[in-house]
């Protein structure tokens, strides 16, 4: 099977992002605001067919693949995390997966939903 995968498809910027841990004065740890980690070039891949996918479309939901080179602040991310468009920060993808396809640490494919609360 040929490997799509190339710098030319990522053509999208995304900012990954994760709450801070802030101290709510009492000495407590709390969630606190969003704070971008880094930044990275994306391929955003929108999901079309199967009926989970035509129904969460219904809904308002879009759910979409992330393919981004592998480094070590791309491992770190996880279901806590959330990206946003860098050029239409309106555009928010809460996580909600994330997978490294070919267990060759090039590549990591990110399950995200576009359209519910992050």
């Amino acid at each position: 099977m040929t490997d799509n995968r190339g710098a030319g498809k990522l053509r999208e910027k995304l900012l990954f992002q994760r709450r801070a841990i802030v101290d709510d004065g009492f000495g407590n740890e709390q969630a606190g605001d969003w704070e971008t980690k880094f930044t990275a070039a994306a391929n955003l891949i929108p999901l079309k067919g199967g009926e989970p996918v035509i129904a969460s479309r219904l809904t308002g939901v879009q759910p979409f693949i992330i393919q981004i080179r592998a480094c070590n602040d791309a491992r770190a991310v996880n279901t806590a995390w959330r990206a946003i468009d860098a050029r239409n920060p309106a555009r928010a993808f809460n996580i909600t997966a994330d997978v490294d396809p070919d267990n060759k640490n090039a590549w990591i494919d990110i399950m995200a939903t576009q359209g519910v609360a992050t």
